[in-house]
């Protein structure tokens, strides 16, 4: 991604300038501007590369020959390769050398007031810039749904049919404890995982300035008393007045620097990547429901019928389960924007529990052991064992059926949901940026407009106010002299940088 606009909060407009700050500023500038650079070169090329491929893709279609156009894609791609590197070690060199010039910019700073009359100053927006965007948008999404029975329906109802062509009292034990455990085994994993990365810069037409510019001269005199206490201006002392005022367009003249304008950029550059897994693995205690809860299970078949139900209660099987399902939810979400600051909202995301659907094991049991006495009840004639046929064909359809439903059935058993920055919040977020860029009146200097005023302007100004029209009539702002227009010395002096 693009590198953030370098900025420092003292250089503010109107205020005198920190020459080391704005020197800083230029210093970072300098290392990140091979380093976009290089990144607008790999994009360059990724952009040509998948132009390439479509154009290829294209006249295949039209069948047209595309032999010498895959060799150029193939050239492209080793162009991209090399440029990626190269950006790169760009970057790691640039970040490096950034890092100790970022340290210096302070949040706070201590200054002395301004010298601008700011009940006469003005400040005045005017379209003296461009408009100007430049985004890169990278979007990766992974959704991944894993689910793994053991054993699969077909095979279970292979495992079903066969267990049950021998029935007797010697192996009911093993047939059920064997039919519940490759009934109630299954694996559930969905992984859904995306990253979202956003850079935005833009550049505004309009800037801002101080127009009219006006100093207050008793207060820029003491700011000058104050910054260089070596060279004082004494209002007391005409001789040194008329020094000062001699002192004009010398070669070592000093100066106050003021910010009387500048021009704006802002940036929008974000990340969010969101990790979502949820796990469910549910085994059924087939073996400890038939050997430790044997009594219990008959007990509860016993209360059934007595009170005209079937099987037993579900509450049985309850005691019998080993359910456990997690969800585990990562987010990791950066934003830095420069020139505005755009409406964060959170999303919420929900959370749920997995348990089998319409399953209840201690249900099954019982119809195993009713499909063993209607089937094993009487063998003497041809008509009891068509019966006893007939009714063993329909319980194992019906638990066939059971078993598919079992495998494929999942069903959220507790719903929630948490509030979190997601993609959506990103996309909400640069949606209101590029509004307010639409809108302007946004943005963080990327052009400096500096004024500088002399001691000897100064001094002429001080003398202009208090003796008007005697020995001098000049101004070294906008402001308009006693008797006159402002000359020529007092003219403003911008310089970007």
């Amino acid at each position: 991604m693009p590198s953030v606009i370098p900025y420092d909060p003292s250089l503010v407009l109107g205020n005198l300038v920190n020459q080391a700050a704005l020197d800083n500023l230029v210093a970072i500038s300098a290392i990140q501007g091979p380093i976009d650079a290089a990144e607008d070169n790999l994009n360059s090329l990724i952009a040509m590369k998948r132009s390439i491929d479509m154009t290829i893709q294209e006249l295949i279609n039209m069948s047209i020959d595309t032999s010498d156009l895959v060799k150029e894609s193939a050239d492209a791609g080793k162009a991209i390769q090399q440029a990626a590197i190269d950006y790169a070690k760009q970057k790691l060199d640039g970040a490096t050398k950034i890092q100790p010039l970022q340290q210096k910019i302070s949040m706070v700073h201590e200054d002395v007031e301004s010298p601008i009359d700011y009940n006469k100053s003005q400040i005045k927006t005017m379209p003296l810039a461009s408009d100007s965007l430049k985004m890169n948008v990278q979007y990766f999404s992974f959704d991944e749904n894993q689910q793994d029975a053991f054993t699969q329906a077909a095979t279970v109802k292979s495992f079903v049919s066969s267990e049950l062509d021998i029935l007797g009292d010697s192996i009911k034990q093993q047939a059920s404890s064997s039919v519940q455990d490759q009934m109630n085994s299954q694996y559930q994993r969905h992984s859904i995982s995306g990253t979202l990365v956003i850079s935005i810069s833009c550049t505004h037409k309009d800037a801002l300035l101080l127009a009219p510019f006006i100093l207050d001269v008793d207060k820029a005199i003491r700011v000058w008393n104050k910054v260089y206490p070596s060279d004082l201006l004494k209002i007391n002392d005409p001789a040194s007045i008329a020094k000062a005022m001699a002192q004009a367009d010398t070669q070592n003249e000093k100066s106050l620097t003021l910010l009387s304008g500048a021009t704006y950029g802002s940036c929008f550059i974000g990340m969010v990547h969101i990790l979502n897994t949820s796990t469910t693995t549910s085994n059924e205690a087939a073996y400890s429901a038939a050997e430790n809860l044997q009594t219990q299970y008959k007990i509860g078949g016993f209360i059934e019928n007595l009170s005209g139900g079937f099987g037993v209660d579900s509450s049985f099987s309850a005691d019998a389960k080993n359910l456990l399902s997690t969800q585990n939810i990562t987010s990791h979400c950066s934003l830095v924007t420069m020139g505005s600051i755009p409406s964060i909202k959170s999303n919420q995301v929900a959370i749920g529990v997995k348990q089998f659907a319409s399953f209840d094991g201690a249900s099954a049991m019982q119809q195993l052991a009713a499909l063993q006495n209607a089937t094993a009840g009487d063998l003497d004639t041809v008509d009891s064992a068509a019966e006893a046929a007939r009714t063993g064909k329909q319980m194992t359809t019906l638990k066939n059926s059971t078993i598919q439903g079992v495998l494929t059935g999942l069903a959220d058993i507790d719903d929630g949901a948490n509030k979190m920055l997601d993609i959506n919040s990103m996309m909400d977020a640069m949606d209101d940026y590029i509004q307010k860029a639409l809108a302007g009146n946004l943005g963080v200097p990327i052009n400096y407009y500096l004024k500088p005023i002399t001691k000897s302007q100064l001094a002429e100004m001080w003398v202009n106010k208090y003796y008007p029209n005697q020995y001098t009539n000049v101004s070294g702002d906008d402001s308009t002299p006693s008797g006159g227009a402002a000359s020529g010395s007092g003219d403003t002096s911008n310089s970007g940088s």
